[in-house]
């Protein structure tokens, strides 16, 4: 018996989406000048995801004076690595990397093991408070003010995104201006404006984490059904968007 593989999810396109473009584009400036406006120090945390290249080309086209920066985990694929080196050729410009504290995975893996965080939900946020949660604070330190990617499609527990809120935990106000974006939206200003994306997406991947917390998924699967597909839909977050 031939056992066919399952049809992966792909990047989606729609010709309607392609039209809406413009007004999009003519929102999102108004909206991140406006953040520049109401701000003295900017820091906008890509995970180099699909919609945080939208917002990076947005960023360099209009000049604004936002800090970028990622977290590199330590755990991430190479098509992630490479991306990121690609992304600063493309766009001329420096991607602050923040990086977990060694000796602080050492000994979470010495006291649980190198894959507890299959093994519970409490120690997989441990993981990511570790390789995420700490840098992420380092990362906002001297900042007033963050921008993220999140959009409300992307998963159950965004559905109520706000495009602006305020981020008790670092005590500064945080920004998602793709908020209200479809993702056939962000993949039509991705395409037409030829950003740079990572290679997984081409592999299944609609939602890329850390390498061993994210497989590919089907297609008409949630498009968050692979990253920690072990738990349950509602846990699914790593605890950087509180």
């Amino acid at each position: 018996m031939i056992m066919l593989r399952p049809r992966l999810w792909t990047p989606p396109h729609d010709a309607t989406a392609t039209k809406r473009l413009p007004a999009l584009i003519a929102e999102l400036q108004t909206r991140l000048q406006q953040i520049v406006r109401q701000h003295h120090h900017i820091k906008f945390a890509s995970s180099l995801a699909v919609e945080d290249m939208v917002i990076t080309d947005m960023i360099v086209r209009e000049q604004l004076p936002i800090e970028i920066f990622t977290l590199n985990t330590g755990a991430l694929n190479s098509e992630t690595q490479k991306l990121l080196s690609t992304a600063c050729q493309h766009w001329r410009i420096r991607i602050d990397e923040y990086r977990p504290d060694e000796a602080a995975i050492n000994a979470y893996i010495a006291a649980h093991g190198k894959q507890a965080f299959y093994d519970s939900v409490a120690l997989r946020r441990e993981c990511c408070h570790i390789r995420k949660i700490e840098p992420l604070g380092r990362a906002l330190s001297n900042a007033d003010a963050w921008i993220t990617g999140q959009r409300r499609e992307q998963s159950a527990t965004r559905t109520a995104l706000a495009l602006a809120e305020q981020d008790q935990t670092h005590s500064m106000a945080k920004y998602n201006p793709l908020a209200d974006w479809l993702e056939t939206e962000v993949w039509a200003y991705a395409e037409t404006q030829q950003l740079p994306v990572n290679q997984l997406y081409r592999q299944g991947y609609p939602s890329i984490g850390c390498e061993p917390c994210t497989r590919p998924v089907k297609a008409g699967e949630n498009i968050r059904a692979g990253r920690w597909w072990w738990e349950n839909q509602d846990s699914k977050e790593c605890g950087l968007h509180k």
